[in-house]
Formats: structure tokens, sequence, C-alpha cells
């Protein structure tokens, strides 16, 4: 309890400083499909994005919250992106994926995206992207369910709160 408490305090004091928010770093990968896919695909919508590896074992204990986020928040206007970067290949990845019954989007990701977004040296690493395309925060390493569920509620409830939107 009182860790969900820190955690809203937290994010409520990264929300008053988002004024001056940087944009989230413009990405072109490959999904499981074989499609391109660009983080400015999903302008308007609240993106938490998820670096992740088939190997790392606190991804795979997130990865079944993930899904249930999609499904329960994915109709307010939330996308959830994976990012794999364990470098396996894509036909090793897509089974894994199916085998955990991920209906998330996953992609394929980089060295470039890596560095982009601070280096990612830590897994999972998950940023939370608001509407207008800026980092609203991250959290690196192993999150409670209850944590990542509360950083989508306030995120999608700031980006419903922002002037304009109703």
């Amino acid at each position: 309890m009182k860790k969900a408490v820190l955690l809203a305090a937290v994010l409520a004091a990264a929300a008053a400083c988002l004024e001056g928010a940087s944009p989230a770093p413009e990405f072109r990968l490959e999904s499981l499909e074989g499609r391109a896919v660009r983080l400015s695909d999903y302008r308007g919508q609240a993106v938490l994005l998820n670096f992740w590896a088939t190997w790392c074992a606190p991804c795979r204990v997130e990865m079944p919250w993930l899904a249930d986020l999609s499904r329960r928040y994915r109709r307010q206007g939330l996308e959830i992106v994976g990012v794999s970067m364990d470098g396996a290949d894509r036909a090793r990845i897509a089974s894994f994926v199916r085998e955990r019954k991920i209906p998330y989007t996953i992609l394929l990701g980089d060295e470039a995206v890596g560095a982009a977004y601070g280096g990612v040296r830590l897994l999972p690493q998950t940023f939370f992207i608001g509407r207008d395309g800026a980092v609203a925060w991250s959290i690196s390493g192993l999150a409670t369910k209850s944590d990542l569920e509360l950083a989508v509620r306030q995120l999608l409830e700031r980006d419903d709160s922002e002037p304009g939107r109703e």
C-alpha cells in the first residue's frame, strides 16, 4: 500500500512537470508480421512502450500484466507496444509471443532504437507516452502489476484532462 501511495506521488509530481516534457524519440521498426511501424502511427493515443527480451525473467513476469492492461484499457485509447531487444530470430520471437497469447503489437528492436531511448540497459524498461507524443515518465526494471495499472490510469486521466480534449 505504501509503495502504491509513493508511486502515485511520484507520478503526480512527474505530471506536474510535463509542460516541458520531451517528445518520445521517433522510430521505424518492423513488426512480427513484417510491416513497418512508426511511433508516430500512434499519435493521438496513449502508448505504453515496453522494451523486453525473451531471455529476461522479469519481462516474462510483466507480459501477462501488460496483456491484461491492453485488453482492459484499449477502448480508452491505450496502445501497448512491445519492442523485443534480444536479437533472436523473428520465428523464435513469434513463437514466444504466440505461446503467451500476447494481444499487443510486438516490434523487432535494434541498437539504434535502444540508444534513442537512453541505452535501455536494464530490461524491462517501460516508457509512458502521452497522446501528444511526449514521454510522461518511465519505469526501469520489474514493476508491480498495480504500479503499471496506476501509471496507465494516470496517463489516460492526464491525457483526458488536457485542454482541447473531451
